[in-house]
């Protein structure tokens, strides 16, 4: 499967060095990368495909800090032990999403269109 970053470009973005599981989590998680931004431009930049491809795998393997990475609001609280996260995307830690910087970078993203559905339609054929 294509693949547009390779393992050692997401230990470098984490700044660590990942053992043989790792090592095969993020082989997988870039496979679902390529899946993800071939979904929205598969005709991007190679640059753009790959950058995208290591932001997103490092979000997803990243889950293990105190603060799950792209949380987007938090709370901890001390003896009552508690925390609370919110999460974009419908809870996304652990796996591949695409954020709207990664989407801008993709070359798709915020934009705004309008089509007429009936335009295929001529008056010689009403």
């Amino acid at each position: 499967m294509t693949t547009y970053a390779s393992y050692t470009d997401v230990e470098k973005r984490l700044g660590r060095t990942f053992d043989n599981t790792e090592k095969e989590i993020c082989n997988t998680l870039l496979e679902r990368a390529a899946l993800e931004i071939d979904s929205y431009n598969d005709r991007a930049s190679a640059d753009a495909k790959k950058s995208v491809s290591v932001e997103a795998v490092a979000r997803a393997m990243n889950e293990t800090a105190d603060v799950p990475m792209g949380a987007s609001q938090g709370s901890m609280s001390a003896m009552g032990y508690s925390q609370s996260w919110t999460m974009p995307n419908g809870g996304s830690v652990g796996s591949v999403y695409l954020s709207k910087a990664d989407k801008r970078l993709l070359g798709v993203g915020n934009s705004i269109n309008a089509s007429n559905p009936l335009s295929f339609i001529t008056r010689a054929s009403v």
